[in-house]
């Protein structure tokens, strides 16, 4: 019996051409293995894809780009991961670099070479730069058991390497709000041994999404370094050790609304005599640093193919309020905030083809962290009535370290039942304990079926189990700020809690013709202690809570069209997305939220009901034409009811759309080799819209999407 094929074992819910490949292919490398090309590239390219066959995403929804449909983009590498990520389906844009897939709050786990990177505290999408890929996936859906602890999706990368990639680049790219971003890459390999390094500096003046839509909105200056490096080393076609390592140092202004007075907005107190404060003067920053590295051994010999692992993670945030105590008049409380996680994991993965009908796959996770979390808060004291005994500031100091220790392991089935139906059946166990504890055994089971030469039928059930992300949690001590001006309504402050859900996935891919390929693909997720995330005070910190209850629903419709020259792609999604009655951290909400929310369903502040990406490009000669498209129904907004009361997350902003242009011209025809310029508009028409406003639960500040901006580019390669 034959081998089904890849295309119905791993099926495509939507491919992305020109930005993304066909899930038929791996990362496209120029140099296929054969006579005349070195023995470290074949066997390079060999253990890759031996490492690529210890992981499968039968019966889940994948999207494949490779660093040429990257590059197409506009912008380019150049641009942050999180914003390549919003070309797959059902993907919502939010503030802070965030990146919503299929209606979950983050929820995203992010793999590199098939290593686990553990969560940490500022957001990955801003800390890999694109120009390190080789080839991205993004596996959705009713995922295998091999994946677990985060469940809306996985980000898997594979870095390039000095054997498949050789030689170097460097590059400028620079224009509107003051952005300069100098990089350069290069690898190669000596001897047995191959090496990939890549690194950028990135400053410009809007680091942070605009408070009030002003294309150089004030105090809004950030500055950005990046470094990656892998190496590897071949003792053998059979085993190999690889170490990769990346460092990112990110200092950020907190940008500032301009024209607005403590005293009109604030809570109307006075501090050392004073008793306004104009906001163009706040002077709030936040620094985040990461420093992660993974060292491998694959052994990958006959039917059987093992990668282990060992992985650390290093990630800090310090955010310091305004030094003249604006903060303690415009929100009552001015707190200097540190967060530090050092996470250190074990990995350990194995497949193994038993037979031509079965393919056996195992494998083992541990992790522990240790968080640090520092706070001192300027407050004022009061009295049984709210009001302020005195004027003068004082301090408190609420500090702690805590634990997580994580415990996974897997075993699942592929089963070829005939030639056209294949099933991928499983279970997994997940154990945490930190500031709560939790475990849960989780069976999943997937099914493809060729329907028809051209039809592709897939089908899944997944058991979830998400731990809350522990880096996040905060610690607030709510005794310690009893009559002071940050004392909560609120004083209940329970454990956030593991969520648990049953997850279903119905999708159908149909190729038209060697030119069009369409398809459709549904979701339903029932959860129980849904997490989700919210900005509680001044900081950029996240704070997870759960709901009791939780659906999130909806379908998407993706199709892509190629033609020699010519690609494009198109995907619509709806979706639903909605919780009830808060379980934990309870002291963030006001009471009325409280007791609405109780008896009351209400949308998740990230739901989109609708969101559209599309794009095109056509090659001309040494000239690429590009361009892409985002539309958006809004994320949730709080709706004002005539009778004074609100329904928290009640309403949407308003409908938007951002259009993105890009021409990139190769220089090789006009005799200069490896010279390459680019010319990218982003927000093309320039429409001013509103990621945030201000309202809904855990939403903290206004934000808008990036004015539009003119960027070029060179490039020389070596």
């Amino acid at each position: 019996m034959s081998r089904i094929p890849l295309r119905a074992a791993v099926p495509l819910a939507a491919a992305v051409a020109a930005f993304a490949t066909s899930n038929t292919a791996l990362a496209q490398v120029a140099d296929q293995p054969g006579a005349g090309l070195p023995t470290i590239v074949i066997t390079a390219q060999h253990l890759n894809e031996e490492r690529s066959r210890i992981d499968t995403q039968t019966g889940a929804s994948t999207y494949t780009f490779d660093s040429a449909a990257i590059q197409a983009e506009p912008g380019g590498d150049n641009v942050q991961l999180n914003q390549v990520m919003l070309q797959v389906p059902d993907a919502a844009q939010d503030s802070f670099g965030q990146l919503h897939i299929r209606g979950d709050h983050n929820g995203l786990q992010f793999r590199l070479n098939g290593v686990i990177l553990p969560d940490g505290i500022s957001v990955f999408g801003q800390t890999l730069p694109p120009r390190m890929i080789s080839s991205l996936k993004l596996i959705t859906g009713s995922l295998p058991a091999e994946y677990g602890l985060r469940s809306a999706g996985i980000i898997d990368l594979t870095t390039k390497s000095g054997a498949l990639h050789p030689g170097g680049s460097v590059s400028l790219y620079g224009g509107s709000h003051g952005s300069i971003e100098p990089s350069f890459n290069y690898g190669g390999s000596s001897g047995l041994n191959t090496y990939f390094a890549t690194a950028d500096f990135l400053r410009n003046d809007l680091g942070i999404e605009s408070p009030d839509g002003r294309s150089d909105p004030l105090h809004d200056h950030t500055r950005q370094h990046h470094a990656f490096g892998y190496f590897e080393h071949l003792f053998d076609d059979s085993n190999r050790l690889s170490f990769f390592a990346g460092t990112s140092d990110d200092t950020f202004q907190i940008p500032n609304l301009s024209g607005v007075h403590a005293a009109a907005i604030g809570p109307g107190l006075t501090v050392n005599g004073q008793s306004d404060y104009l906001s163009n003067a706040l002077d709030e920053s936040q620094r985040e640093i990461t420093h992660f590295g993974a060292v491998s051994f694959q052994h990958s010999q006959g039917d059987l193919s093992v990668q282990s692992s060992l992985i650390a993670r290093y990630s800090s945030l310090d955010f310091s309020p305004d030094p003249n105590l604006g903060d303690l008049l415009f929100n009552g409380i001015s707190e200097q905030a540190y967060k530090q996680d050092v996470a250190y994991g074990l990995q350990s993965d194995g497949v193994y083809r038993l037979n031509e009908a079965h393919t056996i796959r195992a494998g083992v996770y541990a992790q522990r962290d240790r968080l640090t979390s520092n706070a001192t808060s300027q407050v004022l004291q009061v009295d049984n009535t709210g009001a302020p005994i005195s004027d003068v500031p004082f301090s408190v100091v609420d500090d702690s370290v805590n634990t997580q220790m994580i415990e996974s392991a897997y075993l699942q089935d592929e089963w070829l039942i005939v030639k056209t139906l294949t099933v991928n059946y499983g279970v997994r166990f997940d154990h945490f304990n930190a500031f709560t504890s939790a475990s849960q055994l989780s069976p999943r089971i997937n099914f493809v079926w060729q329907a028809a030469e051209n039809t592709t039928v897939h089908a899944g059930y997944s058991r979830f189990f998400s731990p809350p992300p522990f880096e996040l949690v905060g610690n607030t001590t709510i005794a310690k700020f009893a009559n002071t001006t940050f004392a909560p309504a609120i004083t209940t402050a329970d454990p956030v809690k593991a969520e648990r859900s049953n997850y279903y996935d119905l999708g159908l891919e149909q190729k038209l013709s060697e030119e069009l390929t369409v398809g459709v693909d549904s979701y339903y997720k029932q959860a129980t202690h849904l997490i989700d995330e919210g900005q509680f005070g001044a900081p950029i910190i996240l704070t997870p809570f759960n709901y009791r209850y939780g659906q999130v629903y909806g379908v998407e419709f993706t199709g892509n069209y190629g033609v020699r020259n010519f690609q494009a792609y198109g995907n619509v999604a709806f979706q639903r997305a909605i919780g009830k009655q808060f379980e934990s951290s309870e002291f963030n909400f006001s009471p009325d939220d409280l007791a609405y929310v109780a008896d009351h369903y209400i949308h998740l502040d990230h739901e989109q009901q609708m969101t559209i990406s599309a794009g095109a490009a056509y090659v001309w000669q040494s000239t690429r034409f590009s361009g892409d498209m985002l539309v958006g129904s809004g994320l949730r907004a709080g709706l004002d009811l005539p009778n004074g009361t609100s329904i928290p997350n009640g309403a949407h902003l308003p409908y938007y759309r951002q259009v993105n242009l890009g021409v990139s011209h190769d220089f090789t025809r006009e005799g200069m080799a490896g010279l390459a310029a680019r010319f990218d508009v982003i927000n093309a028409f320039d429409q001013k819209y509103q990621i945030r406003n201000g309202t809904g639960v855990g939403v903290g500040a206004p934000q808008f999407g990036p004015r539009r901006g003119y960027f070029v580019g060179v490039s020389k390669s070596f």
